[in-house]
């Protein structure tokens, strides 16, 4: 039987855990791949994954604005991999992680980078963000290794708070409905069918517009703020 503890137990276990596997090899942890990333493949690949799931979708991310003009939310940045390659696109990101050792790794490595702002958050919430309007965002094989509904629609709600009216949060979560995962868990996150998805969107104020890969590991979704 799985173990039920409190929010603050999960989100102490998520920081320690996350922690943990940053000092062990953080790169590999952000994307298991590999375990011997270089600095040029480990970013290479973050430019990658950017060009193949935003640049692609610039229509509905940008919806008429110029890029270099918009402000976006990353949520789990872990050691830059990504926001290293959104900031080349955007002209703000504002990127949040639980463990402050991948925050210490990510600020290392975007310290040439002024218009990147790094935070260590709590897990649940963007309250540690500036009170500012965002135009997008983004949250990429993040929310897979989250263990409660709970924490995941708070995020959603938190981003809907953030966002301007009309903006999109894109992001990921578990769509095998046959991943066991526990509240205990820090790897396996919960998992969504797509009505459990559609119904967050509407419980926290979004448009679920698009969705893909129901079902599957990589289960990504479109939500626009009404």
């Amino acid at each position: 039987m799985a173990q039920q503890i409190s929010l603050r137990e999960q989100l102490e276990r998520m920081r320690r855990d996350w922690d943990a596997r940053a000092r062990e090899n953080a790169r590999h942890y952000v994307d298991t791949s590999r375990t011997d990333w270089s600095d040029a493949e480990f970013f290479a690949s973050g430019e990658q994954g950017i060009a193949e799931e935003i640049l692609t979708d610039m229509e509905n991310i940008c919806q008429g604005k110029a890029p270099s003009d918009m402000r976006v939310i990353e949520i789990g940045c872990g050691a830059g991999r990504l926001t290293r390659a959104l900031s080349n696109v955007f002209g703000e990101v504002y990127a949040v992680d639980i463990s402050g050792e991948m925050v210490a790794q990510a600020r290392a490595a975007l310290a040439d980078r002024p218009g990147v702002h790094i935070y260590q958050n709590n897990g649940c919430d963007l309250s540690i963000l500036p009170e500012l309007e965002y135009d997008f965002a983004y949250s990429a094989i993040v929310f897979q290794h989250i263990p409660s509904r709970e924490i995941i629609e708070n995020y959603v709600r938190e981003v809907h708070r953030l966002l301007r009216p009309g903006a999109l949060f894109k992001f990921w979560v578990q769509g095998d409905l046959r991943t066991q995962s526990s509240p205990d868990e820090t790897w396996l996150g919960v998992p969504f069918s797509d009505a459990d998805a559609t119904a967050m969107a509407y419980r926290c104020g979004f448009e679920p517009r698009y969705r893909h890969g129901a079902g599957n590991q990589y289960f990504i979704l479109w939500f626009f703020k009404k």
